[in-house]
Parts: structure tokens; C-alpha cells; sequence
């Protein structure tokens, strides 16, 4: 007899097989807007199965971007999808690591907690998981969690998550917990035929786990046509209108609406017994659609980083010149930059075409001075510069060695002997050695000052946004940046760190030391992105009207 757990909230777990990158992420960031337009409280968690404590150590070209929520927490860039498509912001209890579970336990057992007993993944490590997934459930905040199982079904780390998801479905009452599965049916061209085997041996996996699929979710190329979507329901055990078909779209938030279509939203609440008559309200949605997809404009924008042959390192940059973008009805063209490639000879060439510049955030050395470069000139032939964490700090060192005079300005991350240090560790930072969680994370407060850029950008003088760095402004040169015209506009009201600094006189110069990407929503474009992309339009816009007069000037 399954026993009964105490009742806060209904459970949804998204799985998925055949192969990696299905777009779980996106699957459970659609349902869950649709269940949130019918007024319901939901939130998504993502339980990834490496052995990472979090992704903070993890090389952008191995994870891609690692996002950062308001409470500190390094975690897996799904997050950023589920602020993105809800507007409701993320912590810590979203994100568990295998690494995070096995280091709960092993420090656990280190203290005695367990009296002697053997410590064992079932039921010790399973109970862990457990405990983090009805975590957020037993807030009393949601009416429904999803939570999301990294991986693929058949992966060996993905057992533990697997079992522990068996157990919770055991434990609770029928209609408390539904279990998605996002599947692949290919297509083969020299068939002509959709494939439904994959998805069979799939879920057939899912159930040697101990777990039977509600609902299917099968990613397609094609149409999934009636007879197809029977002969799945027939030998996957589930019913033909539990089969939902998730044709590829062309941007993920077309999702959503692909997803009301199949009635996914409609399909889980019946299962779960929840009783809805709401209409789903997804109009401001369908505008922001609809901007995105009919500018009226469009802008190039060079994106200067050293990741940038895997675009997942800028994944919240990317996504908040969408938003930005929709807000000017103006498609955002990116121009991908590797600063490596940049050099003061060739940045006429690469940099001129462009109607703005955003030097991106990263770590180390390498492809510093063809940021550095890349800075010089969209200052002195004032095109819209936005630069973001070590965009800033590049800024700072352009600004000393260009129009101060130090020829050796530097970062002490890149040169720990330079004669002036504008870029220095936070003397907190000096005594840390392990890497992982150590940096300044999370939201800090952020003073304004008035009658600046930044405060009619943000429209007020107190903000807060997040944090992920190491080294600070060095505040020792503050006045000596100041009198050559540098400002800094934005001031941590706690510790008097420079926050942010911009260029008086440019049409568009703003440097900051945090990450705005980060709270950029589909509902709430960030301010900053949508400033700059108007910035750039506008320089554009006179740009072109200037060549229409001389034609010359191409």
C-alpha cells in the first residue's frame, strides 16, 4: 500500500530519451507558461546528474553559459529559460548536482548522522534527492513544480534520479505526480517514413526504471499523423491523446503556443485532477510574438568574446537582444567576434559596418587585447558601446592606457607586476583558493548617480542586479579617470565598489561590472539591452541618412 505524503503541491517530472538536446528545458518552461496563464503558481526545478557541485568550474565550451540567480546559486543555463518564459526569479533549491546530493550525504555521514548504518544510493543518496525534489513543493508558494531530469534515459547517472522519481510517484496519491517523456520520431528520407521504434525502446528503458510515462511529447520534423500517434499510444501504454507532437519551431518562444495547440496544459491538469476553466491568457505573449517576428528595423550588433564559436556561452546575452529587439521592433542581428582574431590593425575592417559593439563578459587572458582594441575604436569613432563584467574592466584598462597615458594599465588577473593596477582583487578574494562558489555572486545594490545615462536607463537611482567576478575597479584611480572624463555612474552603496562607468559626451558608452543578461525577461526586456539596441537604431538610422546624402560614404 502506497503511503500517503502530506499534500502541498502536484508534481510534474519531464524525462527524456533517444538522444540529448530534445529541449526538456524548453518543453517544461512551455508547459509551465501555459499553466501559469490559467492563474496557477508554478515553478521548475533541474536536477542535472554530473558530478559538478555546480557548473561555476565548468569551462563555457563544456556547459555552456552558467547562470546565475539572485541568491548566489551557479547553476545550469535551463534556469535562465525558466526566468525568461515565468518572469518569476530562480535560487538555489531550482538546480541540484548529483555532486551537490552525494556531498550532502558524505558530509552527513561524515558527522555521524547516519548511527553506523552503511550509506547506500538506495536509500540514502535516492532519500536526498527526494528531499530536494518536494523541497520547493512544501513552500506552500506553488500549486504545481516540474522538475526536470537532466540527461537521457540510459545514462548510468541518471539511475539515482530515475529511482527516486519511481519512489515519489509510489509514495503520493494517484493524481499528485506526472511523468513527461520527450522522445525523438526521426524521419528517414530514404524511407519516406517517420520512425516510431526509437521512441518505443525509450520508454520501454523508462519502464525497466520502475516508471510508466503519462504523456509523450515526441520531437518531429513532420506532422505526426493519427495512425502514427496510435501505434505509439498502442506500444508505449499510454493513451492516443497523451501523444503530443512538438514540431520544430522557429524561436523557442513559439513554443508555447505549439504546445496550447496540442493541448499539453489541458492533458496535464486532467491528470492530475485539477479542475481549471480558465482561458489561457498568453495576449502579451502573442504581442511580443508578434514584434519579434515583424520588425520594422534591423541592426547588426558585434557580440567581442572568446567563446563565441559556441553560442550557448552567451545564451542570457543572446536571448536579451531578443527581447530587447521585440521592445524597439527591431531584429538584432549578432555579429560574432572572437577577440582573438581582433587586433588594432584589422578592427577598422571588422568593427566599421557595425551599428553598435558589445564587448562580453569572460575569464583570463586570452583575447584581451583584441577586446582592448575593439573598446578603442568604438570610443573614438563613437558607435553605441555596451561592455559587460570584464567588458567593463576592458574598458577601464583602454581608458587608462589611451587617454590617461599609462601604457601599462592592466588587470592584476593578467598582470600581477603592472605598474598601475586599475583592475585589482577584492581583498576578500586574496586568501581564496579554491575556484568553485567563491567570487562574488548573486544581487548586490547599486547607487545611481542622477543625471546620468544609467539613471535614465533604469528610470530610478537604487537598483539591484547579479553578480559573477573575482576583481573589482580599483578605486585608488577613481579620481584620476574622473578628471580625464571617465565616470563612474553606479556605486555599491556597502562597499563603495564601482559598479558602473560611462563615457559623458558618447551617444552611447556604459560599462558594468554586473550581469543585466541575466534578469532580461520575454515580460521585462532589461533595461540596459533595450536602451543600447535603441542607441544602436539611432545610429544607424542617421548612419544610412548620411550615405543617402553622399553616396560616397558607403
Amino acid at each position: 500500500m502506497a503511503s500517503k505524503a502530506r499534500k502541498t503541491a502536484k508534481y510534474i517530472f519531464v524525462t527524456g530519451g533517444v538522444t540529448s538536446s530534445l529541449g526538456k528545458g524548453i518543453i517544461a518552461s512551455s508547459l509551465a507558461k501555459l499553466l501559469q496563464a490559467r492563474g496557477l503558481s508554478v515553478t521548475i526545478q533541474k536536477f542535472d546528474p554530473y558530478l559538478n557541485i555546480d557548473p561555476g568550474t565548468m569551462n563555457p565550451y563544456e556547459h555552456g553559459e552558467c547562470y546565475v540567480t539572485d541568491d548566489g546559486a551557479e547553476t545550469d543555463l535551463d534556469l535562465g529559460h525558466y526566468e525568461r518564459f515565468l518572469n518569476v526569479r530562480t535560487s538555489q533549491a531550482n538546480n541540484v548536482t548529483t555532486g551537490r546530493v552525494y556531498h550532502n550525504v558524505i558530509t552527513a555521514e561524515r558527522r555521524g548522522d547516519f548511527l553506523g548504518k552503511t550509506v547506500q544510493v538506495v536509500p540514502h543518496i535516492t532519500d536526498e534527492l527526494k528531499r530536494n525534489m518536494l523541497l520547493l513543493g512544501q513552500t506552500g508558494d506553488y500549486d504545481i513544480v516540474i522538475t526536470e531530469i537532466g540527461g537521457c534515459v540510459g545514462d548510468i547517472e541518471s539511475l539515482p534520479f530515475l529511482e527516486a522519481v519511481r519512489q515519489v510517484k509510489f509514495e503520493m496519491e494517484e493524481h499528485d505526480t506526472l511523468v513527461i517523456h520527450l522522445t525523438l520520431i526521426p524521419y528517414l528520407n530514404s524511407a519516406g517514413e517517420l520512425k516510431t521504434k526509437p521512441t518505443q525502446h525509450s520508454v520501454r528503458m523508462l519502464q525497466e526504471s520502475g516508471i510508466q510515462p503519462d504523456i509523450l511529447v515526441c520531437r518531429t520534423e513532420h506532422p505526426l499523423p493519427y495512425d502514427i500517434r496510435k501505434k505509439i499510444a498502442l506500444f508505449c501504454n499510454v493513451q492516443v491523446n497523451s501523444v503530443i507532437e512538438a514540431m520544430d519551431a522557429d524561436t523557442i518562444y513559439a513554443v508555447p503556443l505549439l504546445m496550447l495547440k496540442e493541448r499539453l496544459d489541458q492533458r496535464a491538469l486532467y491528470m492530475l485532477d485539477i479542475y481549471n476553466d480558465k482561458d489561457v491568457d498568453l495576449d502579451s505573449w502573442k504581442t511580443f510574438l508578434s514584434r519579434y517576428k515583424n520588425p520594422v528595423d534591423s541592426i547588426r550588433i558585434g557580440l567581442v568574446g572568446k567563446y563565441v564559436e559556441l553560442h550557448d556561452a552567451y545564451k542570457s546575452i543572446v536571448e536579451s537582444f531578443i527581447h530587447a529587439g521585440a521592445a524597439n521592433e527591431c531584429r538584432v542581428n549578432i555579429e560574432w567576434i572572437h577577440s582573438e582574431s581582433l587586433t588594432a590593425e584589422n578592427a577598422v575592417e571588422k568593427l566599421e559596418d557595425l551599428d553598435g559593439v558589445l564587448v562580453a563578459p569572460g575569464f583570463g587572458e586570452r583575447g584581451i587585447e583584441g577586446k582592448i582594441a575593439a573598446i578603442q575604436y568604438v570610443r573614438e569613432n563613437n558607435i553605441p558601446f555596451f561592455g559587460i563584467c570584464l567588458g567593463m574592466q576592458m574598458a577601464v584598462i583602454e581608458y587608462a592606457r589611451n587617454v590617461i597615458g599609462w601604457n601599462g594599465a592592466h588587470s592584476v588577473e593578467m598582470d600581477a607586476n603592472t605598474d598601475h593596477p586599475v583592475i585589482h582583487l577584492m581583498k576578500d578574494q586574496k586568501d581564496v583558493s579554491n575556484k568553485g562558489g567563491t567570487m562574488r555572486l548573486g544581487a548586490y545594490p547599486c547607487k545611481i548617480k542622477k543625471d546620468s545615462l544609467a539613471s535614465r536607463i533604469y528610470g530610478k537611482t537604487n537598483i539591484s542586479e547579479r553578480h559573477r567576478h573575482r576583481y573589482e575597479f580599483n578605486n585608488k584611480y577613481l579620481k584620476d579617470f574622473e578628471e580625464k572624463g571617465l565616470v563612474a555612474t553606479g556605486i555599491n552603496p556597502e562597499n563603495n565598489l564601482v559598479e558602473m562607468v560611462e563615457l559623458p559626451g558618447h551617444p552611447f558608452y556604459i560599462g558594468v561590472q554586473f550581469h543585466p543578461e541575466l534578469k532580461s525577461t520575454v515580460m521585462n526586456p532589461h533595461p540596459i539591452f533595450v536602451n543600447f539596441v535603441s542607441a544602436a537604431l539611432a545610429y544607424s538610422l542617421e548612419k544610412r541618412a548620411v550615405g543617402s546624402l553622399n553616396p560616397s560614404i558607403h
